[in-house]
């Protein structure tokens, strides 16, 4: 079983008006390839710690965490860049499109980072678009785009690199409950087809759209959940069968 991630004992602590504030303490978490994991939990748990760790954003103070065969805890800062470039693909409940660019311009984006985009780059990320139900949206910018469309454009950007995972904090957030509910069987469908995602949410029914919940409570993994078919709900081949 090849990992997309794999965290031991990791540790994050910050020192708060004089306090050491313990945000992560000891969590050990596998993340094979092709997974979809929610991550949840209550403000104050870690799981936005967990998700600047997972996403390179930041460093542990313990323990290990492991992007592919590649030790985070020993990376430079710009390793850590390299590292959130190329291997992560990121999706915000804020979408955070360029507003100046267009859709295929904005899935583009992390292309640059390693250099010219050729045209092979700028036909995968039209394939993109297309996967994502935004063929015909290339040229809009995203002003002109409804929430979901932005946030479909954000999912196309984030796989532009083929990351080892993509990693979506609250994605649903600002949309409506028909709109989430096409987003959650786009990441379905994404995953379906292999792509191993991790989801943090505090919704209860977003997050059984997942494999698998991890629950956080005070630094603490509180819970590593399977979810089998009676819990887990699946959209996907209902919206394609539509």
């Amino acid at each position: 079983m090849k990992l997309a991630a794999r965290i031991e004992n990791l540790q994050k602590d910050y020192v708060l008006s004089g306090e050491v504030v313990h945000a992560l303490r000891g969590v050990s978490l596998d993340v094979p390839e092709g997974d979809y994991v929610a991550i949840m939990g209550p403000s104050g748990s870690g799981k936005s710690t967990l998700l600047n760790l997972l996403g390179c954003l930041d460093r542990p103070t313990g323990g290990s965490y492991w992007l592919g065969d590649s030790d985070v805890a020993t990376m430079d800062d710009d390793q850590l860049s390299e590292a959130r470039a190329n291997h992560i693909g990121f999706v915000f409940q804020s979408y955070n499109l360029i507003p100046q660019l267009t859709v295929l311009e904005n899935i583009e984006v992390p292309l640059h980072y390693r250099g010219r985009v050729s045209a092979a780059d700028r036909a995968r990320c039209r394939e993109l678009a297309v996967l994502v139900g935004l063929g015909d949206r290339l040229l809009h910018r995203p002003m002109q785009l409804s929430g979901g469309q932005q946030q479909r454009a954000a999912i196309a950007r984030s796989l532009a690199n083929d990351p080892f995972f993509m990693l979506a904090d609250e994605p649903t957030g600002n949309l409506d409950s028909v709109t989430t509910t096409e987003i959650l069987s786009l990441l379905e469908r994404l995953n379906d087809a292999g792509k191993t995602i991790i989801i943090v949410t505090h919704e209860d029914d977003v997050s059984h759209h997942a494999k698998r919940i991890v629950r956080l409570r005070d630094g603490y993994l509180q819970s590593d959940e399977l979810l089998d078919d009676s819990k887990r709900i699946r959209v996907a081949a209902r919206a394609l069968a539509g």
